[in-house]
């Protein structure tokens, strides 16, 4: 495995705008969304990499990047004495490249310029917006020894699923034979695979993409130079291309993955966290979730009935019940408060006493969730201030809505970053 590490160069986009999953992505960039109370999508990947001993990553983004920046300064840090280094490459305008990146293709293609001085194999791309646990080194061994030009990582989804991925068909071998991005349910039936009798009893019997890739270096800058040098996007040009004209091989996953695409998907990988076996185990010591560590003291939690959630430091509870939710980390609970199916994202920072007393003379709501509030089926963006007497009850009798300081989105009101909820508020 230490060969394939020192072999492999691993990449990870960083996405669009993100729009889809706004008003979260409104003064943030995708990968840097929270994610579990205390982490960052873009941890989930990077974390892959490294569990995987893949350590050489490159971050690639151009939205709202501050945050990420700052995130991954003060997170990846690697000895001295190793090669290993996580890096963010903005898009930047150069003589050769004076836009910006058009596509998942387009920026690899203006980011190999910096790899160029390295010595590597193969070139692990990775998508910074999926929640997975992963050893990429099985994936590199397999591409290795079947002679591949590109491995794509797959997986089973059912037809339900199926028309919002790119679905593929394999041989015995498992090597691609036909691949369609994004097909209609009335061709559905033509892609049928054999994905195995588990999965198959599961309803699962298409093979989707995971947007999981593993080029040997030679075919990606042969793709995306020579072949399709104005290609931008992998999904839609160049594995359809590649396919017909190349060895690519099918890596079949059949563990828990979903793919954090919008508010909905999002809402509720974070609440399925709190299930009593979760299918991604934040508990599971070989494949640890790093993130950037934080000198907090630990929660405290004063008359709270807390079942089916997660905690995170530094928080200061005192609700009636906190039920199916994630708390995350700084959060600031009132008394009698309800918390039901909701994800708390926390702070940035405390209040300190003076600024508590200053906003209770003034009747400003302080930071965190005030007193006898009931929220249901939401997510609280960062730094927010909830009044005494709120109630914030998500359902899928709302209406989509954008308000300055609320979104409804499939029914789940999303109180943005830094919002301030007056006392007795309604949504």
């Amino acid at each position: 495995m230490a060969v394939f590490a020192k072999q492999t160069v691993s990449i990870i986009l960083g996405g669009g705008a993100g729009s889809r999953l706004y008003p979260l992505t409104a003064s943030r960039s995708k990968p840097a969304v929270p994610i579990a109370g205390k982490y960052r999508l873009v941890d989930i990947p990077i974390s892959n990499c490294i569990n995987s001993n893949l350590n050489r990553i490159f971050v690639l983004t151009q939205f709202n990047s501050a945050s990420l920046n700052q995130h991954i300064k003060n997170t990846y840090h690697f000895s001295a004495f190793s090669s290993g280094f996580v890096d963010i490459l903005a898009a930047e305008q150069t003589p050769d490249n004076p836009g910006w990146f058009q596509g998942t293709a387009d920026a690899v293609r203006q980011s190999l310029r910096h790899l160029a001085k390295m010595d590597f194999e193969y070139v692990l791309i990775l998508s910074g917006d999926q929640l997975y646990q992963m050893d990429f080194s099985d994936m590199i061994e397999a591409h290795k020894k079947s002679g591949a030009a590109l491995t794509i990582a797959t997986i089973p989804v059912t037809e339900r699923e199926a028309p919002e991925f790119g679905i593929l068909k394999s041989n015995a071998e498992q090597v691609i034979t036909s691949f369609v991005e994004k097909p209609k349910k009335e061709i559905l039936k033509d892609w049928i695979s054999d994905t195995g009798t588990v999965m198959q009893s599961k309803g699962r019997h298409y093979l989707a993409s995971m947007g999981i890739y593993v080029f040997n270096k030679e075919i990606l800058y042969e793709f995306l130079n020579e072949v399709h040098p104005t290609a931008t996007d992998f999904g839609k040009e160049i594995i359809p291309d590649s396919i017909s004209n190349y060895k690519v091989l099918s890596y079949q996953y059949e563990g828990y993955w979903t793919d954090i695409g919008n508010i909905y998907s999002f809402f509720e990988a974070n609440i399925s966290l709190t299930d009593e076996m979760p299918q991604f185990n934040l508990f599971d010591s070989t494949q640890t979730v790093y993130t950037r560590s934080r000198m907090l003291p630990p929660a405290k939690i004063s008359g709270t009935i807390i079942n089916h959630a997660i905690v995170a430091e530094g928080s200061i509870i005192h609700a009636a019940s906190i039920t199916k939710s994630v708390i995350g980390i700084r959060s600031r609970i009132g008394k009698d408060t309800v918390i039901k199916n909701t994800y708390i994202m926390g702070c940035d920072f405390y209040e300190t006493m003076d600024q508590i007393n200053q906003k209770n003379e003034k009747g400003q709501p302080i930071l965190g969730i005030g007193d006898r509030c009931v929220i249901e089926d939401a997510i609280i963006d960062k730094n927010c201030s909830i009044g005494n007497d709120v109630q914030i009850k998500g359902g899928t009798h709302l209406e989509k809505i954008d308000h300055p300081l609320y979104t409804i989105k499939d029914g789940i009101v999303v109180v943005k970053k830094g919002a301030v909820i007056p006392n007795g508020f309604i949504i």
